[in-house]
């Protein structure tokens, strides 16, 4: 029997590190994801690999 796995979202990879970064910096997980989101508008063309 295999076990599924999850297929890993862009969404699902910045709220990791949005929360790692919260409990790092004891900032809300919403501001550091929200710091993320402005950010990614400037790295939008580069794609994560497959």
């Amino acid at each position: 029997m295999q076990k599924k796995t999850k297929k890993v979202t862009t969404a699902m990879i910045t709220r990791a590190v949005a929360s790692s970064t919260a409990i790092e910096t004891q900032a809300s997980t919403e501001e550091v994801e929200a710091r993320l989101k402005a950010s990614r508008q400037k790295y939008q063309n580069l794609a994560l690999a497959d």
